[in-house]
């Protein structure tokens, strides 16, 4: 069974937010910034509703027979329907079990807001084995059920499915001495957007979908389908990868990947 392992980074979808709170033609900047204080003043913090988020970068990496591959879904600057649909032509394309932390709370419902908007079609994602259909299987195991293992939701799991357990993707990674966010943090991509530095953010996501990686990897082992040397073979196979590379993100992390971690 081949694994896609995804995440998601967004910024403030300023469009909708005109429309919404009737703000006319204020700039984006301040647009962002009226959204923000009236979540503020809603609920106490800045993180905005999922409908206000609009994708800038999808990350993935793919294991798949004897290969390992980390790439960042299209072009820098395409078009979010373009980005969007992508993702979900790979799931159709592979049939893939995907892994995420905390996709189901928030990476696939904003996606398919995101589809809904751009008319994306997802049908292997919605897959439910009802009727005729060459996928029966996906009655018994799908994308959308919470306690299904075709998709794993690692922080979802490992907290017991209780929101009160839930654990960072950054405190994991620190626990477990994987690199981590490496100065980076999501808090910081709206100012990287408005610069213009969409490499940064995709970089930025490339290794949240490392750490999440090798954190699925030591569930793997946890729950005994990986043994301790086949644990080492696929650290091994992700560093090889890392190596191979000329990208300095990748260097660095690499870098600050212990070794025997």
């Amino acid at each position: 069974m081949n694994t896609l392992v995804f995440d998601i980074e967004t910024v403030p979808d300023v469009d909708f937010g005109r429309r919404l709170y009737d703000l006319g033609e204020l700039p984006d900047e301040q647009v962002a910034k009226a959204m923000y204080a009236l979540r503020r003043q809603d609920r106490g913090g800045d993180f905005l509703p999922l409908e206000q988020h609009r994708v800038v970068a999808i990350s993935c990496a793919l294991r798949e027979g004897e290969r390992f591959k980390l790439w960042s879904v299209g072009e820098p600057g395409e078009n979010e329907g373009q980005l969007v649909q992508r993702f979900f032509d790979g799931i159709a394309r592979y049939t893939p079990n995907l892994v995420s932390w905390n996709g189901s709370g928030f990476d696939l419902p904003v996606l398919n807001c995101r589809a809904l908007l751009w008319g994306v079609a997802a049908p292997r994602f919605w897959e439910t084995g009802e009727g005729e259909t060459e996928f029966r299987e996906f009655r018994y195991n799908n994308y959308l059920q919470r306690y299904h293992w075709r998709h794993t939701d690692l922080m979802d799991v490992l907290s017991g499915f209780s929101s009160r357990n839930r654990v960072s993707l950054a405190n994991m990674a620190c626990l477990l001495k994987l690199p981590g966010k490496l100065g980076f943090g999501g808090d910081q991509v709206w100012d990287a957007y408005q610069r213009g530095d969409l490499a940064g953010i995709r970089r930025y996501c490339e290794t949240d979908v490392l750490n999440t990686y090798l954190i699925y990897l030591r569930f793997e082992q946890l729950r005994g389908r990986l043994t301790p040397e086949g644990y080492r073979e696929e650290t091994g196979r992700v560093r090889a990868t890392l190596s191979a590379s000329t990208e300095p993100h990748l260097a660095q992390f690499l870098a600050a990947w212990p070794e025997g971690v």
